[in-house]
């Protein structure tokens, strides 16, 4: 049985880590709001707004190359698509950010599961009559307690990790937001 929990608290740990490496290379500014095409927005040149979204593919590039395509359409309604398209770019950004949270809340229930088991087993071995075995006792408490350790150490990083994409996300969520503005403003017809 202590296999099987420590290979739960293993596999949790393989799947914190791999989500945070993940989460990090894809939540690069460059990946989502690259600097290049936030310059140019306010250009009044279509094109060298519209060669800068695909020279450098992004999140926001994806958003404005959208809004460009639909500038013959209402001001409001190409508002309302591009907004409908950044609800689909903003899932992206926030992909498995769900299981860092449930790793937060899950691995220390591991941990503290194991840390019962391994005191049940502790307990339920120990004669009713102390025996002197004071040494043993201990090493079985230190086993039980390394399980809490265990999934606090895979809960702690998730919970810093998933704070900081999910405020990131946020972040490049507003200046999105604040660039597309800032497009159909300079650009759509209807200003």
């Amino acid at each position: 049985m202590e296999t099987l929990f420590l290979l739960a608290l293993i596999s949790a740990s393989i799947l914190g880590v791999t989500i945070i490496i993940e989460r990090g290379i894809s939540l690069q500014r460059d990946r989502v709001v690259p600097d290049s095409i936030v310059r140019k927005v306010g250009s009044a040149d279509l094109e060298e707004v519209r060669a800068a979204c695909r020279r450098h593919p992004s999140s926001l590039g994806r958003l404005i190359l959208v809004a460009s395509d639909h500038l013959d359409w209402q001001r409001s309604q190409t508002v309302e698509f591009v907004q409908t398209r950044a609800r689909h770019e903003i899932s992206k950004l926030e992909r498995n950010l769900f299981v860092l949270e449930i790793l937060v809340g899950v691995a220390p229930l591991l941990g503290l599961v194991g840390t019962v088991y391994g005191l049940i087993e502790l307990f339920g071995s120990m004669k009713l009559v102390a025996t002197g075995e004071s040494a043993d006792f201990a090493r079985g408490i230190a086993l039980a307690l390394r399980a809490t350790f265990g999934g606090l150490m895979i809960a702690i990083p998730a919970l810093i990790a998933w704070s900081f994409y999910s405020r990131r996300v946020e972040t490049f969520t507003v200046e999105m937001e604040t660039a597309c503005d800032e497009f159909l403003r300079k650009h759509h017809p209807n200003k």
